[in-house]
């Protein structure tokens, strides 16, 4: 059995308020004009994911919205406070409770370039790839029967795409 990951930044988050958390910072207009770009580029290639685990952070909140919209059949998120600046072994070990075939993952730098690098054996041939900008997306798939029997290096990348590519 193959498990597809789709593993996201969150979309460009908007600095102007100085008000606001970082936990709390919205997107900016160009995030909110690039993840449904990735949404839409997602469901081009057909890359549907079954599940969604997402940080709650609210930029990440708004990236999967704008990404779901994008969708066909978008399932309900899983808003995860375990998720919010996580490392890359937290990563692995929520991504590990997942039960769906097709599970997109969404959550903040610098943990997703390093969960990304760690999990793929080789990188990605793509200049953007090391620095994971905003709203990357990466997909990936794990010749295994369940998350629980994933480990790092043991993905094989199928895709990656950042948003001004798509433009």
């Amino acid at each position: 059995m193959t498990l597809r990951l789709i593993l996201t930044r969150h979309a460009k988050s908007d600095w102007d308020n100085p008000l606001d958390s970082d936990h709390s910072r919205p997107l900016s207009a160009r995030g909110q004009g690039a993840a449904p770009r990735i949404g839409r580029w997602l469901a081009d290639k057909g890359y549907i994911p079954q599940q969604a685990l997402v940080s709650d952070a609210t930029r990440t909140r708004q990236t999967w919205q704008c990404i779901a919209e994008m969708l066909p059949n978008a399932p309900e998120a899983a808003f995860d406070r375990y998720l919010y600046l996580a490392g890359p072994e937290v990563l692995l070990a929520r991504l590990r409770h997942a039960t769906a075939p097709s599970v997109m993952l969404i959550g903040h730098n610098p943990g997703i370039a390093e969960f990304a690098a760690r999990l793929l054996p080789n990188p990605m041939p793509h200049p953007g790839f090391a620095g994971f900008p905003t709203c990357a997306t990466l997909v990936a798939e794990f010749d295994h029967a369940a998350w629980t029997e994933i480990e790092f290096g043991t993905a094989r990348g199928v895709d990656f795409i950042v948003p001004r590519e798509l433009d």
